[in-house]
């Protein structure tokens, strides 16, 4: 944030900074005015989208107890530094935080030299912003010996607080991968609520753009998630609840309730309001729109929003952005004929081995296959798919018979052979997947084969999966209760718990690769702390998961 108290800035060093960076300056705050008596800065800032020589500058100005601004475009400047003192400048210049966009503001700084550290800041008239800290990856063909990354999911505002974010900037990763459901759409509930979520509209839904951003903001008040995104880049994807419960590409989910916006044709306008609250809220780059605002939001065409990506980082990682729900196919069988997830007994399900169906899409798959072919020709080390849910195949049903969710890859079973055919083919070097949306941890090998025969078991994994528990949203308590029966039925994992709520630490050197899965105590706490559940370790070269505390 915002240094006072006369913190002597030249000799800050980076664990200092992270430290004083989670403090408010609210001293700093009152001092200054700026659109009328309106402190500009209330939802802090955020870095993301880092290259080898850029990376996205974000704030979005709007006062704090959800203060709109009425200026339809504001003036604001930015500054980014090598030290936190601003003394040594690198660039700065002027952009317009236009109310068409929420009055967010995205910087695509460029011209940035590699595998380096900078301090940024915004200021509206005499107001400034709390001070960010963001970085630059290696450039390709660069040796690199160390990533520290960060991955986690499921924000529910009303489930607890986000004190996960207190504990993982104490870690001090170079950058946090978010794996979807930054947001959720739900109304609060009365009972269990730990805090209100927002409401703009008289259904509780988040349903128009207002509502969305109404929440964005909200979750942005958050002060650990605030201090987070100011410490580090962060690289984004999404699952469902930042728009819908469940909804898949253009067909809406089910949030439990009826609401306005039931139709196809309505559900595209929904949708579309979602995405361009989403880029205001991010800090991803302008290229994403791939057909402009106009086109997000009509009312029948539903026009993309590019978010996939590879991120490379030297010759160590290759991180792969993947987008499970915009182009994915409609669930198969779900109950009673309903949209959204179901657990689905295979057998009854005619077109549960329809080898169209997708979960990535047809581009999106033919883009990330393009990758792995000149994966081998780039060298990097690793290579990390990010993306939103469970990876692996769980039985839901232990002894005979089976039982698979069908919102996850065990929906789409030849989406994912087609995944794992092409690691293969391409014999990509040592693949990682990292997923969420389970608000569980599961740990396990990636098989080219999940079938329940002794053969297929015993097969070489080729590659290894990390699924993450939430930050706050809660495991339903059958998983909780099933854990164990579930963790026997599915062999190919070697770790699964229920009952926590966290975050995962990874290490990856040209050597191996070290997982923490590191869990607070308890989300009804705002300062719960923090231990380690489990600790791995993966050779490069193996695709094997060796349990190390």
């Amino acid at each position: 944030m915002l240094y006072a108290c006369g913190m002597n800035l030249k000799h800050l060093n980076r664990r200092d900074f992270l430290r004083s960076s989670a403090l408010g300056s609210l001293a700093s705050i009152m001092d200054v005015q700026a659109i009328g008596q309106i402190y500009p800065f209330a939802l802090g800032v955020a870095s993301g989208s880092p290259t080898h020589d850029s990376v996205v500058l974000w704030t979005r100005i709007q006062g704090a107890n959800q203060t709109l601004i009425a200026e339809a475009q504001v003036s604001v400047r930015w500054e980014m530094a090598h030290d936190e003192a601003f003394k040594q400048l690198v660039q700065k210049g002027k952009t317009t935080a236009d109310a068409l966009l929420g009055h967010s503001v995205h910087v695509e700084v460029q011209n940035l030299l590699p595998d380096r550290w900078y301090f940024y800041r915004f200021m509206v008239g005499n107001a400034i912003s709390p001070v960010g800290r963001t970085r630059t990856f290696a450039k390709a063909g660069s040796t690199v010996n160390h990533l520290r990354l960060a991955y986690a999911s499921c924000q529910r505002w009303e489930a607890g607080y986000f004190s996960a974010y207190k504990h993982m900037l104490a870690d001090q990763p170079d950058v946090v991968l978010f794996l979807g459901d930054y947001i959720y759409e739900y109304p609060g509930n009365p009972v269990s609520a730990i805090r209100t979520p927002s409401s703009t509209s008289s259904f509780g839904f988040v349903l128009t753009l207002d509502d969305y951003r109404a929440r964005y903001a909200q979750y942005r008040t958050d002060p650990d998630l605030q201090t987070m995104h100011a410490a580090c880049p962060w690289l984004m994807t999404w699952d469902d609840h930042e728009v819908q419960n469940d909804y898949a590409g253009l067909i809406g989910g089910d949030s439990g309730a009826a609401d306005v916006f039931s139709n196809p044709k309505d559900f595209a306008l929904r949708r579309g309001a979602a995405y361009q609250a989403y880029y205001e809220n991010m800090p991803i780059r302008a290229s994403t729109l791939m057909q402009g605002l106009a086109n997000l939001r009509a009312l029948n065409t539903g026009a993309e929003m590019r978010i996939y990506q590879r991120v490379d980082v030297g010759q160590l990682a290759s991180l792969y952005m993947l987008d499970t729900r915009q182009y994915r196919d409609r669930q198969a069988c779900s109950k009673d004929g309903k949209y959204g997830a179901s657990l689905v007994n295979p057998e009854q399900c005619p077109n549960w081995l329809d080898p169209k169906r997708t979960l990535l899409g047809a581009r999106q798959e033919a883009w990330l296959e393009a990758q792995f072919v000149k994966a081998k020709q780039r060298g990097q080390t690793w290579n990390v798919m990010a993306q939103s849910t469970l990876f692996g195949l769980r039985d839901n049903k232990p002894g005979v018979g089976q039982s698979f969710f069908n919102d996850g890859w065990d929906g789409y079973p030849q989406a994912r052979t087609k995944l794992t055919d092409a690691l293969q083919k391409h014999a990509v070097a040592n693949p990682v997947m990292l997923g969420g949306d389970v608000h569980e941890n599961w740990v396990g090998h990636i098989k080219a084969d999940y079938a329940q025969t002794p053969a297929a078991q015993n097969s070489k994994p080729i590659g290894v999966e990390f699924c993450g528990t939430s930050i706050t949203s809660p495991a339903g308590s059958s998983a909780i209760a099933r854990t164990a029966e579930r963790l026997a039925e599915n062999p190919h994992f070697v770790y699964a718990d229920a009952t926590q709520r966290g975050y995962g630490l990874m290490e990856f050197t040209p050597q191996q690769l070290i997982t923490n899965l590191r869990v607070v105590d308890d989300v009804r706490q705002p300062n719960s702390q923090v231990s380690t559940s489990a600790k791995f370790v993966v050779q490069a070269g193996k695709s094997l998961i060796e349990r190390a505390g």
